[in-house]
């Protein structure tokens, strides 16, 4: 199984999905993930529509589930992604 292949099967925990939230986040917008409050609004810190919209192709990929492409202004703080993305990946009904 390749390391892509692990990442979308492999439960993760909050915490691991927060990391990546982060390190994602802090990619788009140039900066290190200490850098980024994961209770800061992610549109006040600099994420754009084409940023969202990317890192919902992201977390598609990474998780294994389909998200909507509302994703990060429906739940827009790491924190708020974090819970989302953890409930699905947790329970993926």
């Amino acid at each position: 199984m390749s390391t892509d292949q692990a990442t979308t099967t492999t439960v993760r925990t909050p915490e691991e999905v927060r990391e990546w939230l982060t390190e994602r986040v802090a990619y788009f917008l140039d900066v290190t993930p200490q850098d980024i409050a994961s209770d800061a609004l992610l549109v006040e810190i600099g994420l754009d529509s084409v940023y969202a919209l990317t890192l919902c192709g992201d977390v598609e990929e990474q998780f294994g589930i389909v998200v909507e492409a509302t994703l990060a202004w429906d739940h827009p703080t790491v924190d708020a992604l974090t819970t989302h993305i953890h409930a699905q990946i947790a329970d993926p009904r």
